[in-house]
Parts: C-alpha cells; sequence; structure tokens
C-alpha cells in the first residue's frame, strides 16, 4: 500500500527514507515510511520529521513495522501520538504538537539502545 500517493517528495536532513509533504484544510502533513528499516533508522527519521515540526498545524505520519516503544518516551511530552494499527504489527502514528508544547530538536545522533 502506499501511503503517499499524490504527495510531494522532498529531501529531510538527516533521513534515510523519501520524505513527502501535503496540505490539506489548512495542515501541513509530513509522512515517511520506514517499514523495511532496521533501527536505528526509524526512530532517526521519525525524531528528523519531528524537527521539521514549527507549529500545532504541522503534522507528521510514520508508517512503521511495529510500535516503536523506544521512540515515544523522547517524545511525548511535546507530542499526541495518534495510533493506527495495520497489517501484522505494523503501525501508522500520526503525531500533533501538544497544546502550549514549545518546538524544539531532536538529537538524530541516536542509537536503538538509548546510548
Amino acid at each position: 500500500m502506499d501511503f503517499f500517493e499524490n504527495w510531494e517528495e522532498f529531501y529531510a536532513k538527516g533521513a534515510s527514507v523519501p520524505f513527502y509533504r501535503k496540505s490539506e484544510g489548512g495542515v501541513d502533513f509530513i509522512g515517511f515510511d520506514t517499514r523495511e528499516c532496521t533501527p536505528p533508522a526509524p526512530m532517526v527519521n521519525a525524531l528528523a520529521a519531528l524537527n521539521l515540526v514549527t507549529d500545532a498545524n504541522t503534522r507528521v505520519v510514520m508508517i512503521n513495522h511495529m510500535y516503536p516503544a523506544g521512540l515515544i518516551p523522547k517524545i511525548a511530552d511535546k507530542f499526541e501520538i495518534e495510533r493506527e494499527n495495520l497489517e501484522g504489527k505494523e503501525v501508522k502514528l500520526t503525531f500533533t504538537l501538544k497544546t502550549g508544547a514549545s518546538v524544539s530538536k531532536f538529537d538524530t545522533a541516536v542509537t536503538c539502545d538509548g546510548v
């Protein structure tokens, strides 16, 4: 399934997969698919995408091979996370900046064990 059909592909600094964007109803969406990646690539790509969020009108859509349990604690204080279960363990997550949360940059030089 092509989740980002008819979205515009673009380059995102620090990303290892294609990134996509579209605007709809006053909301800017940034999307990427890391189902074929191995750790820590899904987390690094997610942090690269979240670094592009400028306000609550920018949402990030991540398609991943499983729920990224290591990522969530790193961002839960700043982002609301909407989860949609797909086939098997695959998930679609949509991240939205929480009301009152400030935009800050995440360090994309991470490993999957938190070191």
